[in-house]
């Protein structure tokens, strides 16, 4: 699904065949889940092949890797060259991009100055298909942010997404929505959360959730179209009276949500704020105008 024998990735400074690339199994971020990395996507756009806000999530991966001790010395600029020319030699251009940065063997509970970069490619849809998603609340909470980094994109994280979306899909559902540790919204596994209600967009404010970019890229657009939008913590009691509510993340970009726990939004998804949203988004993404988009 992810490559094939003629695909190539970047591993430590080269550019080699993903079926010759191999790791360490005494690796750090293999036993305890410590490394760090961002999800891309890149556009055939009316300007050519774009890095959609390609500055903004490496300087987040180098962000990351500062906030938990892990040593990482590339230039924002040259990762960004790097993942051209890893879209260059594998012909794509409408295509996921994928660095991470992981550890050296060491099997201490402490930092390890043996780090490495591996960035590879693939073409993939997006992530929850074109469907309104069946969402339910999760028994499983985003964790406390006094115990981790919430805002690093830190591999071990995603334990707490793959029990929450697991769950989900054995109780019948598409995605979860999780709670942060007080009971509030805070996101699903692998994307920001936005609900509409009375002509105003509401999104749980920072702290218990990650400050996703394509989150920032939403509040941008909803400024640019003078849609109010609003950070604050979210009631789960407020989910049933609201009028729709999406998701947003760069593998789901914008996803409509359908119900949550069996209860049905008001409106349709198509006279949601969050659909107008989404058409602005693919616009921007693909640089063409949206001046076009009526609220």
């Amino acid at each position: 699904m992810y490559y094939t024998k003629d695909t190539i990735l970047f591993l430590n400074g080269k550019f080699i065949k993903a079926v010759d690339a191999h790791t360490d199994l005494y690796s750090q971020s293999l036993h305890y889940g410590f490394g760090a990395f961002e999800g891309i996507r890149a556009y055939q756009t009316m300007n050519g092949v774009k890095i959609f806000k390609a500055y903004e999530h490496f300087e987040r991966l180098k962000k990351s890797c500062a906030l938990v001790g892990i040593p990482f010395h590339y230039e924002t600029e040259e990762l960004i060259q790097i993942a051209y020319q890893l879209l260059e030699k594998n012909d794509m251009s409408d295509a996921y991009i994928r660095p991470l940065v992981y550890c050296g063997p060491n099997m201490q509970l402490t930092h390890t100055d043996e780090v490495y970069l591996m960035m590879c490619t693939w073409e993939w849809d997006k992530y929850h298909g074109e469907k309104q998603l069946k969402m339910c609340v999760s028994s499983y909470q985003r964790p406390n942010p006094n115990s981790l980094k919430m805002e690093a994109k830190v591999t071990g994280h995603y334990v707490n997404s793959i029990l929450a979306t697991s769950e989900a899909k054995v109780r019948g559902y598409d995605e979860a929505l999780m709670l942060d540790m007080n009971g509030f919204v805070a996101e699903a596994p692998g994307a920001n959360f936005f609900m509409e209600k009375d002509g105003v967009l509401y999104t749980p404010s920072l702290g218990h959730i990650l400050p996703g970019i394509t989150r920032q890229t939403v509040i941008n657009i909803c400024r640019e179209l003078d849609i109010p939008v609003k950070e604050k913590q979210i009631k789960v009691e407020e989910l049933e009276t609201a009028d729709s509510a999406f998701l947003c993340g760069t593998a789901a970009e914008i996803a409509g949500i359908e119900s949550i726990d069996a209860k049905p939004f008001k409106k349709e998804w198509f006279d949601s704020l969050g659909a107008t949203v989404q058409e602005a988004y693919k616009c921007q993404v693909l640089e063409k105008s949206f001046s076009y988009v009526i609220i």
